[in-house]
């Protein structure tokens, strides 16, 4: 069987479950209001596509990244009202973290990368447990959070300083 037949046939069957979605469900997937995340998504799949196409130039996987996940997360939004908005927005910031990864992951390797790739990815995880949980740990404020941060950073940069000079 032809390739593009393959193509073809898998378009047209999700075409029409699509269709039949706004039927059985009442969504309807092709309104604008509904829609319009594809806009994102696309771009961010062009991306991704012509860098794991070509296997040149890596920095494509940054926006791709970027993009790929937003347009994903607007698609869960629309899907579901953007009930979950308030406990999604970390994401954004994760977005940021997994294009920058794909450039590690798939480009030179420099580990100056995972630097901003981590700190993003704890900004983002902290940030969401601290939304799920706030409601759970309301004695918890950033009054405390923040100079206890501080301090066991510091002791952290004290003690690997420390052990360095040592050697």
């Amino acid at each position: 069987m032809d390739k593009r037949n393959i193509y073809l046939g898998t378009a047209l069957i999700l075409a029409g479950c699509l269709l039949f979605s706004n039927q059985f469900f009442n969504f309807n997937f092709f309104s604008m209001g509904s829609f319009w995340p594809i806009f994102v998504l696309i771009p961010g799949l062009i991306f991704e596509a012509s860098f794991f196409m070509s296997g040149r130039n890596a920095g494509l996987l940054v926006p791709g990244g970027i993009l790929t996940t937003i347009g994903t997360l607007f698609f869960f939004e629309t899907f579901t009202n953007w009930r979950f908005a308030e406990y999604t927005w970390p994401v954004y910031i994760l977005a940021v973290a997994i294009g920058l990864a794909q450039l590690y992951l798939f480009g030179t390797r420099q580990k100056g990368l995972l630097i901003p790739v981590f700190i993003l990815t704890m900004v983002a995880v902290v940030s969401f447990v601290m939304v799920v949980f706030g409601g759970i740990l309301t004695w918890l404020n950033y009054n405390t959070v923040i100079p206890v941060v501080l301090i066991l950073i510091g002791l952290y940069i004290l003690a690997a300083k420390g052990s360095s000079s040592r050697q």
